[in-house]
């Protein structure tokens, strides 16, 4: 029986939240089909008491009348609520809640007061992209960083919708979201996946000060160099206490040796 490796075990597991999402969003879109209230009035109304309930809505409804509106949310839902629930499952479900529910506040709270109705997954998709850019910046994690890069090379140009250049784009919910995913990058910034800290780094947290290797090092250095004078010095007293005799006898010839030759 083959084993499932660490990556496609917490991977499936990422799935499941994606699908569910997704689920809910089309079955409301089928129900917006069979019931005759219409449920864009479900949505957020900025500055209005009646308004307040499109918090809660405002995600799970799309414009029933362009099929476009849900088409255009479900890929990046799917994508990037996987890769929410992927990188940070610690945190994951508490991110989406919070970029659920503030970005509605946020849209209500500043939205312009002119009676239009905020629906769409959209604004949680903006949060929910600005979380995962964000805190893999300020993790200074490769891993995490990878996936910043990924998010600006998948949905860089969202930086667009922003700003009001669009009719019937609800670009202050794209920009409440925005700001929500950042601000929530930046408080849940040290809990979820962290850098791999070095040696020096857990002993500075404990109060251990690091080793002096330049001190010991330049330590060691000065013993050898007192060493080797204390020899040269050595060397030099043996040397003036040694006295060398030199004796010179004359050898002395026998003429009458016939091997002694001049």
């Amino acid at each position: 029986m083959q084993k499932t490796t660490p990556f496609e075990s917490h991977f499936r597991n990422a799935i499941p939240p994606a699908l569910v999402a997704l689920l809910i969003m089309w079955l409301i879109y089928w129900a917006d089909f069979l019931f005759v209230y219409d449920f864009h009035l479900l949505g957020v109304v900025p500055k209005q008491v009646s308004g307040l309930k499109g918090i809660f809505f405002m995600p799970w409804i799309h414009a029933h009348s362009d099929v476009k509106h849900i088409l255009n949310n479900s890929v990046p839902a799917f994508l990037l609520i996987t890769l929410l629930f992927y990188s940070y499952k610690e945190i994951a479900l508490k991110v989406f809640l919070l970029s659920w529910f503030l970005t509605g506040f946020l849209l209500w709270t500043f939205g312009a007061d002119n009676g239009a109705h905020h629906i769409g997954m959209s604004g949680v998709i903006y949060s929910l992209a600005a979380f995962l850019f964000t805190s893999g910046v300020l993790r200074k994690y490769l891993p995490l960083q990878a996936l910043s890069l990924f998010i600006v090379f998948l949905y860089g140009s969202m930086i667009w919708g922003i700003f009001p250049t669009k009719e019937r784009i609800s670009w202050e919910g794209h920009l409440s979201g925005m700001i929500v995913g950042i601000i929530l990058a930046f408080v849940y910034r040290s809990r979820g996946p962290q850098r791999p800290k070095y040696q020096y780094e857990i002993e500075k947290e404990l109060g251990i000060e690091p080793p002096d290797l330049e001190g010991m090092y330049n330590e060691r250095i000065r013993i050898m160099e007192e060493e080797a004078l204390c020899k040269q010095e050595e060397i030099r007293n043996i040397s003036s206490e040694i006295i060398v005799t030199y004796e010179y006898k004359p050898t002395q010839f026998k003429s009458d040796d016939p091997e002694n030759k001049v």
